[in-house]
């Protein structure tokens, strides 16, 4: 039997995805194939925001990507930082952030180390209401720093990219919004062309186009959120390396613990990506409902976009999930 096209690999992958739609579990959805070659499929379907109007989902909807942003943007920053000498993972935050705990000198917290932080391997909690602080971002800067942080087993945490974002704002001497964002993302996008969020309590509005994350929004800019793309810039992003040999490439690979590389996550038994990917496979998934997975040794790689908490995030979505059933079938229809 022939190898199903792309687009028909698309077509079977985005059947739970439709489901889901149709049973009122995510708004909308939009999933992108890319493979090494550079062909692509894209399918679109929904609604991009239900309330207090209703926008269709298309392939130019922009996304909130929340926590993509620790491996599109804040990651290859350290990594490249750390490539060119100005950095060392294994030397402590402090020496880009003196001011770390600078009250207590034998701090756990002045110990951990960039390579740490990257891998998700500190005593920092998953996260804190840091915005619940106050809304002057310079003092909640000063504040995660002098907080004397509880001390836990290690867990996937916001706090190591915080603090690796602050670092990034140190080394380059602006905020992270001054900061080019890479190509085809923004730290913003338009309301009336963006996937909507929450309905935030707090903000008291439908989030469209502004950033979800509550802690990057009273930081006004953070290492673990903040980032908006198109399904297409994802997919330049997979595309670009699956094919990129460069230093910075393979140390995203590089494994730091059965689950995780640098920044990213790598394939176990039960994660978002589905068991079919290969063991060659990273990936990593946004709070908003979005993903993308790059698969080294099938040759492609996949984002799955929807806007699940929209209008509120206190609703099972059956996003894990679904996830995990696109992946697999993303990957059983490979060739």
């Amino acid at each position: 039997m022939s190898p199903l096209s792309l687009t028909a690999r698309a077509e079977a992958a985005f059947a739970p995805v439709r489901a889901a739609i149709v049973a009122g579990r995510i708004p909308g959805a939009v999933l992108g194939l890319v493979t090494a070659g550079g062909e692509r499929a894209v399918l679109a379907e929904g609604r991009a925001q239900i309330v207090p109007v209703e926008r269709p989902m298309t392939p130019e909807t922009w996304f909130d990507l929340a926590s993509l942003t620790k491996v599109l943007f804040t990651t290859p920053r350290i990594l490249a930082l750390a490539e060119a000498g100005r950095i060392d993972l294994d030397a402590p935050l402090t020496t880009a952030l003196p001011d770390l705990r600078q009250y207590d000198a034998e701090a756990w917290e002045r110990k951990v180390t960039f390579r740490q932080c990257l891998g998700h391997l500190t005593p920092f909690p998953a996260v804190e209401p840091i915005y619940t602080y106050g809304r002057d971002p310079e003092l909640l800067r000063a504040f995660i720093l002098q907080r004397e942080w509880r001390r836990g087993a290690p867990v996937y945490s916001d706090i190591n990219f915080i603090l690796l974002g602050l670092a990034l704002e140190r080394l380059h001497g602006c905020t992270l919004r001054d900061l080019d964002p890479g190509a085809g993302y923004a730290w913003s996008a338009p309301p009336g062309n963006a996937a909507a969020t929450e309905d935030c309590t707090w903000r008291h509005r439908v989030l469209s186009g502004e950033v979800h994350d509550d802690n990057c929004s009273a930081l006004q800019g953070a290492g673990h959120a903040g980032l908006f793309g198109t399904v297409s810039a994802l997919l330049d992003t997979g595309l670009a390396l699956l094919n990129d040999q460069g230093p910075v490439a393979r140390q995203m690979r590089q494994p730091l613990s059965e689950r995780r590389a640098h920044g990213w996550e790598r394939r176990w038994t039960g994660w978002p990506g589905g068991d079919a990917a290969s063991a060659d496979c990273i990936g990593h998934t946004g709070f908003t409902g979005t993903g993308l997975w790059i698969d080294f040794a099938r040759g492609h790689a996949w984002t799955l976009l929807t806007n699940r908490i929209h209008p509120t995030r206190h609703f099972d979505s059956g996003i894990a999930e679904l996830r995990r059933s696109v992946g697999d079938l993303v990957s059983e229809a490979a060739p």
